[in-house]
């Protein structure tokens, strides 16, 4: 016999509506996870949906023979930006696997390597500005490293320089805030309501960041250089197996897409600097590595495999972070009957909608010995290597994963360091602890610092 799936009481027709605030769903299903633990679901409006919250469980949905990605909500509403593009295609659409041919050999481990000094440097140009700023000025981590992560992002794959980390915000940062917390309100209205009241918005936002992806593609057009970078490769690359490339409309979508994606970084680096402050040891820990290796000299790609305590931190900042907060799983459409899960524990239709609540599997405590404490330590090495594949899925799962993580990944470590080797944090309100929101990412809010040059 099957244990039933606990669920909160809800209201006749409208189910669990209350239960979920649409403007910070993710804050609500955290506090659906801390009272009803590995498995739980909600019904709004007739529809149910089952939630997953420990590291078995997200291993188990994560078997790529049993269930696959599931494209819905959210994800099939910001394909009104970007169409068909890699983070939203659906399973039996063939751009998914034309795209993904074509780009993903320019993110793995050894192609991302080649961005590390434009990241890098970009990092320094913005620690530079933070030392010149008079002594007590507070500053938005979030908001500045939104700021660095739009301007390497766009130098590194698209040779652009916006010189964006200095006066007015580049308007595709409020854009894409805007397009994506529309995106997941929609399915929350009626469709007349959205088409009535918030339309125009959602346009407004869509065509500003295509006016962005636009301006990367004629900027190129217009300067022509030998940089093989992707948009040299979006713009002229073929696809090895079917022999098609990206049209120009496609192009624009992948422009758009990326900058969307790698805007989990900036969250994960400023919820970085807020686990720093409360354990100033970490920080003291961080350091001695820096200092230790790349001391006063130039900070190369090779430091970063000698920095383990750091790659640590970062690891541990995704963990409790949880910035890429879940992603969405299904059934195979094959499958016929009940799903059962956890050994037959539980049962599910053959339709199912999961959504992986990393908040939830990133604090197993079969997994982690005291799951709430920031500890890099845990995340270093054969520690690292021996966790369970279901503990490691910051960045999504099997052939849908992320395909920039890999420069995510580089792109934290890199920004980390700059700042732990240049400047001096101190939190502007010493009794701040830390609150979260977001969109399609989890990021820090009313977080703010004082910065200074480092101290020796």
């Amino acid at each position: 016999m099957t244990t039933p799936i606990p669920q909160p009481p809800g209201i006749p027709l409208l189910g669990n509506i209350f239960d979920i605030v649409p403007s910070n769903t993710w804050t609500s299903l955290q506090k659906l996870w801390e009272k009803h633990g590995e498995i739980f679901k909600i019904t709004v409006f007739g529809q149910q949906i089952v939630f997953v919250g420990n590291v078995a469980l997200a291993e188990e949905i994560c078997d790529e023979k049993r269930f696959r990605k599931f494209v819905g909500g959210p994800i099939v509403e910001i394909r009104y930006a970007v169409h068909d593009s890699l983070f939203t295609a659906f399973e039996k659409e063939a751009s998914w696997g034309i795209h993904h041919r074509i780009l993903a050999p320019l993110l793995s481990p050894s192609a991302v390597a080649d961005s590390f000094t434009e990241v890098r440097d970009c990092a320094a140009e913005l620690t530079t500005k933070w030392k010149g700023l008079s002594g007590g000025t507070r500053i938005s981590p979030i908001a500045e490293l939104n700021r660095l992560d739009l301007e390497s992002t766009t130098l590194c794959f698209y040779g652009r320089k916006l010189n964006g980390l200095t006066g007015p915000e580049h308007p595709m940062i409020k854009a894409m805030d805007e397009a994506t917390g529309e995106a997941v309100m929609r399915p929350t209205r009626p469709r007349l309501v959205n088409w009535l009241f918030y339309q125009s918005k959602f346009k407004k936002a869509t065509n500003a960041m295509r006016k962005y992806a636009a301006e990367c593609l004629e900027y190129r057009k217009s300067h022509p250089t030998d940089r093989k970078d992707m948009l040299y490769t979006m713009m002229n690359a073929k696809d090895p197996e079917t022999g098609k490339g990206l049209t120009e409309q496609q192009i624009i979508d992948e422009i758009v897409t990326m900058p969307i994606g790698s805007s989990t970084a900036p969250c994960v680096v400023s919820s970085t600097i807020y686990y720093l402050l409360k354990d100033p040891d970490c920080i003291s820990k961080a350091r001695q590595e820096i200092d230790s290796v790349v001391n006063d000299g130039q900070f190369t790609h090779n430091h970063l495999e000698r920095l383990p305590y750091c790659t640590g931190i970062v690891r541990e900042s995704l963990r409790l972070s949880a910035a890429a907060p879940g992603f969405n799983i299904e059934p195979l459409p094959e499958t016929k009957g009940p799903v059962t899960l956890g050994g037959g524990k539980y049962q599910v239709p053959p339709k199912q909608t999961m959504i992986v609540v990393l908040h939830g599997v990133n604090r197993d405590p079969d997994v982690y010995e005291d799951p709430e404490a920031f500890k890099p330590e845990r995340m270093v090495g054969e520690k690292f290597d021996r966790l369970p594949e279901g503990a490691k899925k910051f960045f999504g799962n099997g052939k849908r994963v992320c395909i920039g993580r890999n420069y995510a990944f580089m792109w934290c470590l890199i920004t980390t360091v700059v700042l732990l080797k240049d400047v001096d944090f101190e939190m502007a309100d010493p009794s701040y602890q830390l609150k979260q929101q977001g969109w399609f990412n989890s990021r820090p809010v009313d977080f703010d610092v004082k910065v200074a040059p480092r101290a020796k």
